[in-house]
């Protein structure tokens, strides 16, 4: 098989599916992407993007779309939900710039989404396939094949399952346990002329305290605003998505102070997540097939990272091919060692920032005292292991597999 006469099947029509199949068309692949709702589109609020991201998109060749959609905001600032104390304060603005080469910003998610659909849309390689639920996944030594809900069975030279954090193709070759966090999150999107003027900044604000925490930051020219809310839940919890309600969100933020507390009384209908993640795991490869984005490691939201972990993995899934020749295995092997420790780093970093956020007593006293007076360098030199990433370094990990991965 050429690379023209069979595709390279991408089962998820998401952030990581669309990223990855614009990475693999540059690699001159035939791409079908599969989606199992029957319109292409992307559900939830505003993410946070960092330098990191920028790289990505520019990788992908959708940067300029993606940055006219941006907001870029001027510092990240952390204040103490009870008191208002702020525990510690980042400039985003050009030291920031001049640090890492690319701005930090905030976006709706389906902004990004449909940055990565045109691109993918302009390419006569990839075709998009809708109202697609993948049930059945076998592959042999020359192609895989897939079968939908309705039996149709399609064919292709590879399989990358981007199908999320409830992956039928992580299911079939992995098998683990989602692990419940027990914490719900709570998304809205908020018009600013219903945002109130004390906190329209341009920032990424997070309010921390017991249990839960809060965060808000503009959206589409400051024309709106995100608004999320996390925390403990007193009930039994299960992985998903529903419809919230406000007085649920109001039984759990008794003891704030009343600046934070607006925020929970503006939306007029919220999204309610109950989240989880998953233990990192070595091996996401399996032959012809790979895992990609919360298919590969699903990640509590503590990090701000789930959409741009995705998008590093297609950028680097792409780097693997075309440095293997378009070995789709050996490609798979490398892009797998390139990226398990990373992606690992953001699962566990998340989860313990997940307890930096909801801590109480003592606990809570170290966390407001952690970054005191630290200035912005000392916050940048913490950040450039996640920021300094980029298309050139990669595949760095990776190289002692490939003994050179340039």
């Amino acid at each position: 098989m050429t690379n023209q006469q069979s595709p390279i099947l991408i089962a998820g029509g998401g952030i990581g599916g669309f990223a990855a199949a614009l990475a693999v068309a540059k690699q001159g692949f035939k791409v079908q992407v599969f989606e199992q709702a029957a319109e292409i589109g992307e559900i939830g609020a505003g993410i946070q993007l960092g330098p990191n991201a920028f790289n990505a998109f520019d990788a992908l060749g959708i940067g300029d779309r993606a940055r006219g959609r941006a907001v870029y905001t001027d510092y990240m600032v952390m204040h103490d939900a009870i008191d208002e104390y702020q525990v510690g304060r980042i400039d985003t603005g050009d030291a920031f710039l001049k640090r890492f080469g690319n701005p930090y910003a905030v976006i709706h998610r389906a902004d990004i989404h449909s940055s990565l659909v045109e691109g993918a849309q302009e390419r006569g390689e990839i075709e998009i396939i809708t109202n697609c639920r993948i049930t059945h996944v076998e592959q042999d030594d020359t192609g895989v094949t897939i079968t939908d809900q309705n039996g149709k069975i399609y064919t292709g030279q590879a399989l990358i399952g981007a199908d999320g954090v409830k992956s039928v193709v992580r299911e079939k070759y992995v098998g683990d346990p989602a692990l419940v966090t027990g914490h719900v999150v709570y998304r809205a999107v908020v018009p600013k002329s219903e945002f109130p003027e004390e906190l329209q900044w341009n920032a990424a604000s997070i309010w921390v305290g017991p249990n839960c925490h809060l965060v808000h930051y503009p959206l589409r020219g400051g024309e709106e605003y995100n608004v999320v809310v996390t925390f403990h839940s007193r009930e039994q919890e299960e992985w998903g998505v529903k419809d919230g309600s406000k007085e649920e969100v109001l039984s759990y933020f008794q003891g704030i102070c009343p600046k934070a507390r607006k925020l929970i009384e503006l939306p007029k209908s919220w999204k309610r997540w109950a989240t989880a993640d998953r233990e990192p795991i070595d091996q996401w490869s399996y032959g012809r097939i790979t895992l990609l984005g919360d298919a590969a490691h699903p990640t509590t939201q503590y990090m701000a990272q789930g959409a741009c972990m995705a998008m590093e993995d297609a950028v680097t899934l792409g780097e693997a091919l075309r440095i293997s020749n378009n070995n789709i295995q050996q490609a798979f092997q490398i892009y797998q060692c390139a990226r398990v420790a990373r992606t690992a780093r953001i699962v566990l970093s998340s989860r313990e920032m997940g307890k930096i956020y909801h801590a109480k007593g003592v606990q809570r006293m170290v966390r407001n005292d952690l970054w005191r007076g630290r200035p912005n360098e000392r916050f940048y030199d913490a950040m450039e292991w996640l920021y300094g990433w980029n298309v050139e370094n990669c595949l760095d990990a990776a190289k002692h597999y490939t003994g050179s991965a340039a």
